[in-house]
């Protein structure tokens, strides 16, 4: 079984309320091939959220302790992105899913480049909490 980031279903469940459609996704999601999963909604957040990025290196750093993820406005989120990263993670192994089809850039789903965490849109090399818990449990992720 595959899973797939929703927005690149083309669900509107991006932070701004958008989407980032991608028809070989979207091919695939209508013959009911891979299941689509949104981290930041399984962790709580509603669709229109204040954007976020890992402070102080990438989603490892996350789930080792020594990194976290903020809002733009500084609230602290990490536990919500770990419980999203868990909760996917959990979802993966009921479905049997051995191949993640993930949003590059995203604190939850980067897969090899994330905001570098000062929200001026750089990017560094790292993935996102749900990417790193993935990994770090031998699914294959794909961007």
């Amino acid at each position: 079984m595959i899973l797939v980031s929703s927005c690149l279903a083309g669900l509107q469940v991006r932070y701004n309320g958008t989407h980032s459609l991608d028809l070989k996704i979207s091919k695939l999601i209508e013959e009911n091939k891979p299941i689509p999963v949104c981290p930041e909604l399984l962790d709580g957040f509603s669709t229109l959220r204040e954007p976020a990025e890992i402070i102080g290196g990438n989603g490892d750093d996350v789930l080792d302790g020594k990194a976290k993820v903020v809002e733009k406005s500084g609230g602290d989120v990490t536990e919500l992105y770990l419980k999203g990263a868990y909760t996917t993670l959990k979802k993966s192994k009921d479905v049997n899913a051995t191949v993640v089809v993930l949003k590059e850039y995203s604190p939850s789903c980067g897969n090899s480049m994330i905001y570098k965490g000062e929200f001026i849109g750089e990017k560094i090399a790292g993935n996102g909490v749900t990417t790193a818990i993935l990994k770090r449990n031998s699914l294959q992720i794909i961007s």
